[in-house]
């Protein structure tokens, strides 16, 4: 069986990432899906860019692929995730349809 990536980049976001880390000039850098660093994080390269991803998250992930569009809405970083069946529509909160319960309220009013 072939193992699915935990999470990948397109091509467009690891180019915005690699740009905005060197910037900083602090190699400890990395995009994290949560908020901190963790001893038992997973730590996956991706062409130079370290994606940090928690243990405990690496299920509900498993597959996301994070892109990075430019448009007339906006710019930004956005997550495609095949585990959700549900999301806020803001995108902060999803739920995987597994019995882990539903989406978590993020603030949004949604």
């Amino acid at each position: 069986m072939i193992e699915q990536a935990v999470v990948s980049l397109t091509p467009e976001a690891s180019t915005r990432l690699r740009d905005l880390l060197s910037n900083e000039d602090n190699p400890q850098l990395a995009l994290r899906i949560d908020d901190q660093r963790r001893a038992d994080d997973v730590i996956i390269d991706h062409g130079g860019v370290q994606i940090l991803v928690d243990d405990f998250s690496v299920g509900y992930i498993r597959g996301a692929e994070i892109d990075y569009v430019d448009s007339l809405m906006g710019a930004g970083f956005t997550v495609h995730n095949p585990n959700a069946v549900h999301s806020c529509s803001c995108g902060h909160s999803f739920d995987t349809g597994d019995d882990a319960g539903s989406a978590q309220a993020c603030g949004c009013g949604h």
